[in-house]
């Protein structure tokens, strides 16, 4: 972050604005607003000031800047038309270690002050860090369209609740649960609307009297292949109501950046050949958590039922009747095949699609003949490790050896990199990438020099 966001309260406080044009009177209009005491010093004064001084609202300082001003301040603001002066006065602000929000050249000053949507005591602040005021002003003016004015009201009644909140539920968990009701109750919401007080007191009394779920819940959340845009509106929802997320490593940072920052996370990552945390050991850990009342989220890399082991976890949670549901990813397959220009069919070249697992295993042979067949596309997951097993078996039963062939690491990413080339050297490209890599094998790789996007 290049600014820390922060909100002050500067009611009785001394604040300085230097400057009395058109562009201070907007900057003290949100000063006055927040209760500030505000003393303002310039040449010359806009009719508005003098107004408010004869008000008493504000206490002008005519003349040229002078650091004396600053004694005693918390927050200066420097808005001439001079960039020499506001300057001064920064350079001033810095040395008293006081905040200094400079107009016209934001990136130079200490502090910002954003663009505001106002439902107090709810307040949302938009801020680009001075490099694009037009579009936080943009934002701001979608979000005043999309907030209802009685979230203040709302608020309010909640901030006079807390006490009341504290005393009859004991613990955190249900603590959530009740205002999670409180703030998405519609009917509260209307009532407030409408002005009627006595509706609201009863619908208030009416979500304090009933009961809330007193066990857990599990939901598994496919989070994608990498890039946090392809996760789910619904998947969304759930991280963000959590009370512990369970998640793999192939999870990305910017997924993880999404969940509630008050959410417990838990990781329970796999590599291939280490296993950080056995399966059996994750479905007791869902199942401990879930009879604890808490809601959790599995969350897994691309889509929890392909080759997710979704299924498993879920077989665990069945026979002890604790709540599921499942959230569908956009599987590892599609999102690194869209991403690297490479569609899996088309009617020219294949008319199916093979998602098979690379993990090899000895005791199972896969059905190579039917793998090597003509018109499909073959998309193997965690396949590195078996690159020369693959090339040497459909090559063995009749797949051409130049075959297109693609494999695409950290797919869907900033990191994403797509390594091309045909059957013949599959082994040989496999060595060029790391895990997590997806293989796919079929003509329609060679699509990808005119097709690629990202």
């Amino acid at each position: 972050m290049d600014y820390f966001p922060l909100f002050c309260r500067l009611q009785g406080r001394r604040c300085l604005l230097v400057g009395a044009g058109d562009v201070a009177e907007r900057k003290a209009r949100l000063l006055l607003e927040a209760g500030a005491d505000l003393r303002v010093g310039a040449l010359d004064f806009s009719p508005a000031f003098r107004q408010w001084a004869q008000q008493k609202a504000v206490t002008l300082l005519p003349g040229a800047f002078d650091p004396h001003w600053l004694t005693g301040c918390w927050l200066v603001v420097a808005a001439t038309s001079d960039e020499v002066v506001n300057q001064q006065v920064a350079e001033a602000a810095e040395s008293q270690q006081i905040f200094c929000n400079l107009v016209d050249a934001p990136q130079q000053a200490s502090a910002i002050m954003p663009s505001i949507v106002d439902r107090s005591p709810l307040m949302v602040a938009v801020s680009s860090g001075g490099r694009a005021p037009v579009l936080a002003r943009l934002l701001r003016e979608k979000l005043e369209a999309i907030l209802p004015q009685y979230l203040g009201q709302l608020a309010l009644l909640a901030g006079t609740l807390r006490p009341r909140v504290k005393k009859q539920f004991g613990s955190i968990n249900a603590r959530r649960h009740f205002w999670e009701r409180f703030f998405n109750s519609e009917r509260l919401a209307h009532s407030l609307a409408n002005g009627d007080s006595e509706r609201a007191g009863q619908i208030t009394d009416h979500l304090f009297n009933a009961s809330l779920p007193q066990q857990g819940e599990v939901a598994l959340v496919g989070a994608g292949p990498g890039d946090a845009g392809l996760l789910t509106l619904k998947g969304l929802q759930l991280i963000q109501q959590a009370d512990v997320i369970v998640y793999d490593r192939l999870v990305s940072d910017e997924i993880l950046n999404l969940v509630r920052r008050d959410a417990e996370r838990i990781f329970v990552g796999k590599r291939a050949g280490h296993h950080c945390v056995p399966q059996d050991e994750i479905n007791q850990l869902l199942i401990r958590q879930a009879q604890q009342g808490k809601r959790v989220v599995r969350l897994k890399g691309g889509d929890p039922f392909i080759f997710g082991r979704g299924g498993e976890e879920l077989e665990a949670l069945a026979p002890l009747r604790i709540p599921f549901s499942v959230v569908p990813g956009i599987t590892a397959a599609s999102g690194c095949a869209a991403y690297s220009g490479i569609p899996l069919t088309h009617r020219d070249h294949a008319q199916s699609v093979r998602l098979v697992t690379g993990h090899l295993q000895k005791e199972r042979s896969l059905a190579w003949q039917t793998l090597a067949a003509e018109q499909q596309t073959l998309v193997f997951y965690m396949g590195l490790a078996q690159a020369g097993e693959i090339q040497q078996q459909l090559i063995k039963h009749g797949m051409h050896s130049d075959m297109p062939v693609a494999l695409v690491e950290n797919g869907t990413s900033t990191r994403q990199r797509v390594v091309t080339g045909t059957l013949s050297e599959l082994e040989a490209l496999a060595n060029q990438v790391t895990s997590p890599s997806l293989m796919i094998i079929g003509s329609v790789v060679s699509l990808r020099d005119s097709l690629r996007w990202f």
